[in-house]
C-alpha cells in the first residue's frame, strides 16, 4: 500500500448518521480514511441558536481503527443548553487534518442536502407523533430498496407537506452477514484491499488466515467448504450451515457466508454508502463457471441497489436512527436452540464467525443506540484494537459474546422499549433441538420493571409477539420432529416458558393502558389488535409487523398461508383453545380495508401515527413499489 492512498480514497467512507438524540446528549456515527479530529456545531436557523459548536475533546470522541484507512466514529455531544422538544436541529461536522486543514461536512458531501438547504438537521421531540420502521434490507433481493421511501418522507416533511418522522427504529437484519451476492463479495474484496482493513489469523479451519479467503477456490458460492471435512466438525456444519437451507418457507443462501471482521466491516460500508462502490471494479474472472449466471443477475440487481445508496445515505443524516439486531445481522438461526450453541461454540471457526459479525454489529449498530450504556463495553474491548491490527481476537469476541446489555430504552413520551431477543435466551432443558425462549425469565422481570407505571409503551421486538397461527402450528409440527432449524422455528409461543411470562406480562393490571408493539422478521406485514377476554378494564395491544425493507416473502406461497389460517383460525373456530394465546381476543386490520385477506407482501417501511395518549394508533406500510397499503381498524 502506497502512503499517498488517503489522497485518493474519500474522508467519509460512510455515514453520517444521526444515532441517540435527545434534549441533553446528541450522537453521530460515521466512518473517515483517518484518525481526524472533529468540530461539531448544533444550531438551529429559525429562530437563531446555538446549542453546540466546539471542537470534540477525548470524551466526545470516540475512535476504532478498523484498518489502515478505516476508522469508527461515534460523536457524543451534551449541548450546552437543553434542546427544546420540537426544535429542528441543523449541524455541521469539520474534519480536522493534523496538517491543520479543516473540511466541512457539506463541503465533503454536497449530496447530502436537500434542495434550499444549507446545512443537514435532524427532528428532536419527545412527544412521538409518528415514526417509521422495519427490518430486513437484502440488498441482493430482487425488490426495491424501502430506505428510498424514509428519504421521500424527510424531504416532504422539510418541505411541510407532511408531519415529519420523529425517528427511524430498524428492528432487525439490517445487513445480512449470512447471505451475500456474490458480486457484493467481489466488492467486499476490493474494499478491504483499498481500505486495507485488517486481516486475522483463522483456526479450526482449511485456510489459516483471512488473506487466504479469497486465493480459495471456495471462496466464491462454497464457503461451507472451508469447515474442515472430518467428523469433529459434522454437526457444527449441520448446525451452522446446512440449517440455512429452509424449502418449506424460503430458499436462503449460506454459500457465500461472511467469515473475517474485515469482510463484516466492508459489508457496513458497502450497505450504507455510495463512495466505495464508486472505487470497485466488479468482474466474474474469479467466479467459477457453474456460478456466473447467478452472478450475473445478482448483479443487475446489486446495480439498482447502489443506485440509491445516495438518497439512503442522506435520509440516515437527517433522521434520528436506532436499530437492534436479529439473526441475519450475526448469521441465521443465531442462538435458535441449545444444541445450535454447543455446536457452533464448541467450534473455533464457527465462533470466531459469529464474533466477528458481533464486532460489526458492536461498532456499527449498537454502540449508537445507547453510548452511556455501552461505554463498559468500549473500555474492555477498545485496547484489542491497534494500528498494526487487531490483537487478542479470541479474546475481544469472547467479550462480546459475554454482553448481556444489547436492549436499551428511550426516555419518548410515549417510552420506547427495544429488546434484545438473541443473547438472553431461555433454553430448553428437554431438549438439545427444541428452540430456545426468545427472552429469559429475568430478562422477562427486567422488562416488566420497566413496563410499571407507564401510561402507554412502545415496545420493539424483532420477531411479531403473536404471529400468525397457522405458521406457528407448522413450526411446532417441525420442532416435534427435531427439525427446528428447517423452518425457522422462532416466535414468541414457540417456549412454554416464555410465552407464559410474556402473556402474563400483558395480564398484569400494572401494564400500560396502552400498548404498541413493533416488529418485523418475518417479510410480510400485518397489524393485529389485542385486548384480554373477561377483562373489562383490558389493556389495548396494537401489534405492527412491517417487514422487509427489502425483502419479501414468496407471493403464491404467502396467498396460501392467508387463506388457510383465516379458514382454519376464524373467529369461532375451535383450533384457537389450542394456542397459547386462547384467553386473548386477536383482531386483524384489513390492508387497504380488504375484505378477505390480512396478510400484506412488498417491501418497504412501516409508518406508525399516534395520538398523545397513544390510545389512537394508525398503521400503514408505504411501499417501495409506491403503493401505500393502510392497515383498517374494525369498528
Amino acid at each position: 500500500m502506497t502512503e499517498d492512498r488517503p489522497t485518493s480514497l474519500p474522508k467519509i467512507l460512510a455515514g453520517p448518521i444521526v444515532r441517540r438524540a435527545n434534549a441533553k446528549q446528541v450522537c453521530f456515527w460515521l466512518i473517515t480514511n483517518k484518525a481526524y479530529k472533529f468540530s461539531v456545531e448544533l444550531f438551529s436557523q429559525q429562530p437563531q441558536a446555538t446549542w453546540f459548536d466546539a471542537q470534540l475533546d477525548e470524551k466526545q470522541l470516540c475512535q476504532v481503527q478498523v484498518g489502515t484507512y478505516a476508522f469508527v466514529n461515534l460523536l457524543t455531544l451534551e449541548p450546552n443548553v437543553e434542546i427544546s422538544s420540537g426544535s429542528r436541529v441543523s449541524y455541521d461536522i469539520s474534519l480536522l487534518d493534523k496538517d491543520g486543514s479543516r473540511s466541512h461536512l457539506c463541503e465533503l458531501l454536497p449530496s447530502l442536502l436537500y434542495s434550499g438547504q444549507s446545512y443537514p438537521s435532524f427532528l428532536i421531540r419527545r412527544q412521538i407523533r409518528q415514526m417509521l420502521h422495519g427490518s430486513c434490507r437484502k440488498p441482493h433481493h430482487d425488490s426495491n430498496d424501502g430506505l428510498v421511501i424514509v428519504d421521500q418522507q424527510i424531504e416532504l416533511g422539510l418541505t411541510g407537506k407532511i408531519e415529519p418522522p420523529d425517528l427511524l427504529m430498524m428492528s432487525g437484519d439490517q445487513v445480512y452477514t449470512d447471505d451475500v451476492a456474490g458480486p457484493t463479495l467481489v466488492a467486499i474484496k476490493q474494499t478491504i484491499d483499498n481500505l486495507g482493513l485488517f486481516h486475522e489469523e483463522l483456526e479450526g479451519a482449511t485456510i489459516n488466515n483471512s488473506r487466504e479467503i479469497f486465493e480459495h477456490k471456495h471462496c466464491f458460492y462454497q464457503r461451507p467448504k472451508l469447515l474442515p471435512d472430518d467428523p469433529s466438525t459434522t454437526n457444527t456444519y449441520n448446525q451452522f450451515f446446512a440449517g440455512k437451507r429452509k424449502p418449506i418457507f424460503t430458499s436462503v443462501n449460506a454459500n457465500n457466508h461472511l467469515i473475517s471482521f474485515a469482510e463484516v466491516m466492508a459489508m457496513y460500508i458497502l450497505t450504507w454508502s455510495p463512495e466505495m462502490w464508486q472505487r470497485v471494479h466488479i468482474s466474474d474472472a474469479t467466479i467459477p463457471e457453474a456460478f456466473k449466471q447467478k452472478f450475473s443477475k445478482e448483479q443487475i440487481i446489486i446495480e439498482n441497489f447502489v443506485v440509491g445508496l445516495d438518497k439512503v445515505r442522506r435520509a440516515l443524516a437527517h433522521v434520528r436512527v436506532y436499530m437492534i439486531f436479529d439473526d441475519h445481522d450475526i448469521t441465521d438461526d443465531w442462538n435458535l436452540t441449545r444444541g445450535w450453541e454447543d455446536a457452533v461454540y464448541g467450534n473455533l471457526f464457527a465462533k470466531r464467525i459469529v464474533g466477528n459479525a458481533l464486532a460489526g454489529y458492536w461498532l456499527c449498530q449498537g454502540w449508537g443506540n445507547d453510548p452511556d450504556k455501552l461505554q463498559p463495553l468500549f473500555e474492555s474491548c477498545r485496547g484489542f484494537f491497534t494500528e498494526n491490527g487487531v490483537i487478542h481476537h479470541d479474546l475481544l469476541v469472547q467479550n462480546l459474546l459475554e454482553w448481556e446489555h444489547w436492549h436499551y430504552c428511550l426516555g419518548t413520551s410515549p417510552k420506547l422499549v427495544v429488546l434484545d431477543t438473541r443473547t438472553q435466551r431461555w433454553r430448553s432443558e428437554s431438549s438439545l433441538s427444541k428452540p430456545s425462549g426468545l427472552m429469559d425469565w429475568e430478562a422477562l422481570c427486567e422488562l416488566q420493571q420497566e413496563l410499571i407505571g407507564q401510561e402507554a409503551v412502545i415496545m420493539v421486538s424483532a420477531a411479531p409477539i403473536f404471529g400468525v397461527k397457522l405458521i406457528e402450528t407448522i413450526q411446532r409440527i417441525f420442532t416435534f420432529f427435531g427439525r427446528a432449524l428447517t423452518v425457522d422455528a422462532e416466535n414468541w409461543m414457540a417456549h412454554k416458558g416464555t410465552a407464559s411470562v410474556m402473556l402474563n406480562i400483558f395480564r398484569n393490571r400494572k401494564t400500560p393502558p396502552n400498548f404498541v408493539i413493533l416488529s418485523g422478521d418475518v417479510h410480510y406485514s400485518f397489524v393485529y389488535d389485542i385486548t384480554l377476554r373477561f377483562r373489562h378494564n383490558s389493556p389495548n395491544i396494537t401489534q405492527i409487523t412491517s417487514s422487509g425493507i427489502k425483502n419479501e416473502f414468496p407471493d403464491r406461497l404467502l396467498k396460501w398461508f392467508d387463506r388457510l389460517n383465516r379458514i382454519m383460525y376464524s373467529k369461532y373456530s375451535p383450533l384457537n383453545w389450542f394456542t397459547q394465546r386462547r384467553n386473548m381476543l386477536v383482531r386483524h386490520r384489513k390492508p387497504n380495508a380488504h375484505t378477505l385477506t390480512t396478510l400484506s407482501n412488498g417491501s418497504g417501511i412501516g409508518l406508525l401515527k399516534i395520538d398523545q395518549a397513544c390510545s389512537k394508533v394508525e398503521a400503514q406500510q408505504l411501499c417501495a413499489s409506491g403503493e401505500i397499503v393502510t392497515f383498517t381498524k374494525k369498528d
